[in-house]
């Protein structure tokens, strides 16, 4: 009597295809994810060849499960790495620590003003649900295989074998000609390891700035030493979002912002204002503005998201904590706030801290940039240098010119600010963040508009404010995002010093900047971390 097949014995040949395909492609993903390159999906993944001959050996069912199910997760992690690194690589032109995780939110935040948060929350789930099909497909495939390896198993594990070691062989031949064509890869494997090297490099920096800041030339000179040419003067530093070298140079929309700085160059100097520029360089490119600003107020080159919060954990000294010490009256004003912000008070020492909440705008939101530079320079000024006054350092730091860059605001009359209000038709006024960015040169076009309203709007607070005493160091926190400033631009940013008292000039003549607010090519290039020392150089005793 012939001995029946039972389903359990039979091969599908189409799941078994299936099953080839999925062990080949989704783990050779990572590297066309890391290269862009489609030959990356033919090369033969050593992570799937590894898993069958782990599986083969291993006699237990219920543990194969197991291994096969950890395959898959291992796979769509390296996914998940490699897709988030690509991101930063696009966006900020630097790649992607997993110890600066908490930092996604803030980029699903700024995804949802540009195209919704129905439609981000919609694409998040979407991503999650594609992670899971793609882990638990990739368990099915390798127990698939498995269960053919196991039938055949004299003939399929002397080929599986034969096929691993070609596989050894043609990678290390790969890995010692540079020019030879790279056919067995573990993308997946090295996406994994590139990440957890990126970490470990991270945690060994972080050990190493302790020492950085256990050595601070300016922590014990006395109050009386400090910022004596500025006495009686309210200096304000002033971050002009995004506002990069890309800005004032090269690029297809440089011409117009230039044009607004000739114009206000001519406005100031008619108030009687006399400004130097130079460029800083930042240690940060397209986003995460905050280490700009603590490299600026700290000396300390704060390149990181690690790096940052050693630094605001320790009693480093900070330009606020000078300012305070020396007698002035310290202002953190930052609009895009809208929660608490523990370390303006435990280690920027504040005086007072403004933020979406307290200064009183009853206007429309735009986008990320809720509140308008404008209203926030008319708040500052109605609130903060009216009347008799103690002389105010402040760190303001604007929002009109942050990604998305749309809605825009424009201009209003100086005494028309009020409470917002009087912004209530602009939003409707310009395209929305989700028109504006289905194309790549609409999207330069407006952030080279939101930079000229930002220029604009500080230009209109100087020329209203009727300070002699006022001194404004304004500069950019970082270059744009790679769409709008390129895959090769720098890391500079202008920075110009604003003052009416000639006084002031004098002081920094030593640093050889350039009169107006453009610097140009000759001008001075200063890494962001120096410019701490040396301002407290030129200004105090």
């Amino acid at each position: 009597m012939t001995a029946r097949t039972t389903p359990a014995a039979r091969t599908d040949p189409f799941a078994l295809a299936a099953a080839v395909v999925l062990l080949i492609a989704l783990p050779a993903l990572p590297g066309f994810i890391a290269t862009g390159a489609p030959a990356a999906l033919l090369h033969v993944p050593g992570e799937s060849l590894l898993i069958l001959l782990v599986l083969a050996l291993v006699p237990w069912r219920t543990l194969r499960i197991v291994l096969a199910a950890t395959f898959g997760a291992l796979i769509v992690l390296a996914l998940v790495l490699g897709g988030i690194d690509r991101g930063y690589r696009a966006v900020l032109g630097t790649r992607f620590d997993p110890l600066d995780w908490p930092q996604l939110g803030s980029a699903v935040g700024v995804a949802a003003d540009a195209i919704g948060p129905l439609a981000v929350a919609a694409l998040v789930a979407a991503l999650a649900l594609a992670g899971v099909v793609a882990g638990v497909a990739l368990a099915w495939a390798a127990l698939q295989a498995d269960v053919v390896i196991r039938r055949r198993a004299h003939f399929a594990r002397g080929t599986l074998t034969a096929v691993t070691a070609g596989w050894v062989a043609v990678a290390l031949v790969g890995s010692s000609l540079s020019a030879a064509p790279h056919v067995a890869t573990a993308a997946s494997a090295d996406t994994i390891s590139s990440a957890v090297s990126r970490a470990s490099a991270a945690i060994r920096a972080r050990a190493a700035i302790a020492q950085t800041l256990a050595h601070d030339a300016f922590a014990d000179v006395p109050a009386t030493d400090l910022l004596t040419a500025l006495r009686g003067k309210d200096v304000v530093i002033a971050f002009i979002e995004s506002y990069g070298r890309s800005a004032v140079e090269g690029s297809s929309f440089s011409a117009g912002v230039d044009a607004v700085l000739r114009e206000s160059d001519a406005t100031l100097g008619a108030h009687g204002y006399s400004t130097r520029s130079a460029w800083l360089t930042s240690p940060t490119f397209g986003a995460v503005s905050w280490l700009a600003h603590s490299t600026l107020q700290t000396g300390v080159w704060v390149d990181a998201p690690t790096t940052y919060n050693a630094v605001v954990d320790s009693t480093r000294l900070t330009l606020s904590d000078v300012f305070g010490k020396a007698g002035w009256r310290t202002v953190g004003d930052v609009p895009s706030n809208v929660r608490p912000w523990p370390p303006g008070t435990t280690f920027y020492h504040y005086d007072t801290l403004l933020d979406a909440g307290n200064v009183g705008y009853r206007g429309p939101v735009f986008g990320y940039a809720r509140i308008p530079d404008q209203y926030t320079w008319k708040h500052f000024a109605d609130t903060e240098l009216t009347g008799r006054h103690r002389p105010v350092m402040a760190e303001i730091d604007l929002v009109s010119s942050h990604a998305p860059w749309a809605p825009l605001p424009h201009l209003l009359p100086w005494s028309q600010a009020g409470n917002g209000s009087a912004y209530d038709a602009q939003p409707a006024q310009s395209e929305s963040a989700a028109v504006v960015w289905q194309n790549p040169q609409t999207v330069q076009r407006f952030y080279g508009q939101s930079i000229q309203y930002a220029l604009g709007a500080m230009t209109s607070f100087l020329e209203n404010v009727d300070d002699p005493n006022l001194v404004v160091i304004a500069l950019g926190d970082h270059q744009p995002a790679t769409i709008v400033s390129g895959t090769h631009a720098d890391h500079d940013v202008p920075i110009s010093i604003i003052a009416r008292d000639p006084g002031v000039m004098q002081e920094i003549a030593r640093w050889q900047w350039t009169p107006g607010l453009r610097p140009t090519a000759a001008s001075p290039v200063w890494r962001m971390d120096a410019f701490r020392d040396r301002f407290l150089t030129a200004f105090g005793r």
